[in-house]
C-alpha cells in the first residue's frame, strides 16, 4: 500500500463478524490498515474484546459502558477502570457518554457514568472516547465543567453532533473522529464541521459493523473500509489520501500514546 491508517473505533466482537473475524482483520491489513481499536461497550464482554486484540498484532482495545446500558448495571467504578489499563495493549476509556435519543430516562445515570469514565482517564492519563446523541447541551457543560476541574484528553467518537459541540470540544483540545456518516450525500453541514476544524485534530474511524460507506452503505461496515472515509477527508482537506492517512495517523499516535508505544516496540 502507498499509504498507511488507522481506524480509531471498531467493535470487532460483535457477531456480525463470529464468522469471519481473523479475514476481516486480515483484509484492513491489506488495505493499509495497520492499527485497529476494537470498543467494549459493556463490562461483562471485557475477556471475549481482550482476547482478540491478545491474538492479533493491529488490535488494540479499549472498554467502558456505553450510555444506552449506564442504568442496565451497576455503575462502573473508577478503580475497575484503572485496572483495565494495566494491560498492555487497553489504550482508551469508554466508549462513555450521553445519548437522550433512545435513553433520555437515564440521563442523570448517564451522566454519574461519564464523570467517573472521566475520572478514570485523568488518573491513567489515557484519552476519554465519548458517544453524543441529542445530548449537545448537557455534554457541552459535563465535559467543559471536568476539564477546568482536571485535564483529561478526548474524542468525540462518530462525531455528528452540532457545529457548536464540535468547536466546544476543539476549544477543551479534543479531537473529533470522523466516520462513515461523514461521506453521505445528506451529511454537507457535517463536512462543513470537520472542515473548520484544525487538520491536526481529526481522527478516522469506521464504527463497524455500522455506517458503511458508499459504495457498502447498508451493509456491514468493516476496518478495511476506512480508507474511503479518509478520502472524503482528504478531498474536504484539498489533500491527497496519503497525505491525510499519514495526518490522521500522527493524530492517532498523540492521542493514543500508548498505542503508539506498543507499536514501536513490537
Amino acid at each position: 500500500m502507498t499509504f498507511q491508517i488507522v481506524d480509531s473505533h471498531c467493535h470487532l466482537d460483535f457477531p456480525d463478524f463470529t464468522a469471519d473475524r481473523d479475514a476481516t482483520i486480515a483484509r484492513a491489513v491489506a488495505a493499509g490498515v495497520t492499527r485497529m481499536v476494537s470498543i467494549c461497550t459493556r463490562m461483562d464482554n471485557i475477556a471475549t474484546v481482550r482476547a482478540i486484540a491478545d491474538s492479533h498484532a493491529p488490535v488494540f482495545w479499549a472498554a467502558g459502558v456505553h450510555p444506552m446500558r449506564a442504568a442496565e448495571e451497576p455503575l462502573v467504578s473508577v478503580g475497575q477502570l484503572v485496572a483495565l489499563a494495566q494491560h498492555p495493549k487497553f489504550v482508551g476509556l469508554g466508549e462513555t457518554g450521553l445519548d437522550y435519543h433512545y435513553s433520555a430516562e437515564s440521563k442523570a445515570i448517564q451522566q454519574d457514568s461519564l464523570r467517573i469514565h472521566i475520572e478514570a482517564a485523568r488518573q491513567t492519563g489515557l484519552p476519554l472516547i465519548i458517544h453524543a446523541r441529542d445530548a449537545d447541551d448537557d455534554m457541552t457543560r459535563i465535559l467543559t465543567d471536568e476539564h477546568h476541574a482536571g485535564a483529561y484528553t478526548c474524542v468525540m467518537h462518530c462525531f455528528s453532533s452540532s457545529r457548536e459541540l464540535g468547536q466546544a470540544a476543539l476549544a477543551l483540545g479534543f479531537y473529533l473522529s470522523m466516520s462513515g456518516i461523514a461521506t453521505f450525500p445528506k451529511s454537507g453541514d457535517l463536512r462543513a464541521i470537520f472542515a473548520e476544524a484544525p487538520l491536526d485534530r481529526i481522527l478516522l474511524e469506521t464504527d463497524s459493523p455500522y455506517l458503511a460507506p458508499p459504495p457498502h452503505r447498508g451493509r456491514r461496515n468493516e476496518p478495511a473500509y476506512t480508507a474511503l472515509t479518509a478520502k472524503t477527508g482528504a478531498d474536504l482537506f484539498g489533500l491527497s489520501l496519503e497525505d491525510f492517512a499519514a495526518q490522521t495517523t500522527a493524530n492517532f499516535n498523540r492521542l493514543f500514546a500508548k498505542a503508539a508505544q506498543w507499536s514501536a516496540a513490537a
